[in-house]
């Protein structure tokens, strides 16, 4: 996605020194950008009315590959929020980086009541059984309570495919992925 910068580790990065000094250091999955993450930035970023003047929150931000893609593409004020105080932090550095505007909160959101948002956006967040039915009750009451959702995932298993309609498809190479082959992911719509 070459309209966006991103901080990446690589072999000389010095994450594993990050990791070895902080025993609560965790998974670096914002490290890099994930299938589902890729395709919805570049939804976003090919279709601005997606975002344009919209207030958006970026769901499990992670690099906050999305969030700054909805800045780029004209939302009027976008927030990435993730439980990674490690992500948080990769979250303004990219932004940073990219000339804008994201306010990166930490915190687990899905307990709480739905954001003050018009648009919720979500890459990547239906890997795991357990997450995937937490972030899917969460996401069900911000449609109940008027936010679009936007998620998008190369089709993981604990996607709640019953519950979404597709609104394009992207050639991604997930991470997630230990080949790092291309493949399909999505970005769906979630249904009232």
């Amino acid at each position: 996605m070459p309209e966006i910068r991103l901080h990446r580790a690589g072999p000389r990065s010095g994450l594993m020194r990050l990791a070895e000094a902080d025993p609560d250091f965790g998974s670096p999955y914002w490290a890099r950008p994930w299938g589902g993450g890729l395709a919805l930035a570049r939804h976003v970023l090919d279709h601005p009315g997606v975002v344009a003047g919209k207030t958006v929150l970026d769901l499990g931000a992670g690099s906050g590959l999305v969030a700054i893609a909805a800045a780029l593409a004209g939302a009027g004020a976008v927030r990435a929020a993730d439980v990674d105080p490690y992500a948080v932090a990769a979250t303004r550095l990219n932004a940073a980086a990219n000339g804008v505007a994201v306010e990166a909160v930490q915190g687990d959101l899905t307990a709480g009541a739905p954001p003050e948002v018009a648009l919720m956006l979500v890459g990547d967040l239906f890997y795991d059984a357990d997450l995937a039915a937490r972030v899917t009750v969460f996401l069900e009451r911000c449609v109940a309570a008027g936010i679009e959702v936007l998620i998008g995932d190369p089709w993981r298993a604990f996607l709640p495919t019953g519950r979404l309609r597709v609104v394009a498809e992207y050639p991604v190479a997930d991470f997630g992925d230990p080949d790092g082959a291309a493949r399909a992911a999505a970005v769906f719509a979630l249904k009232a």
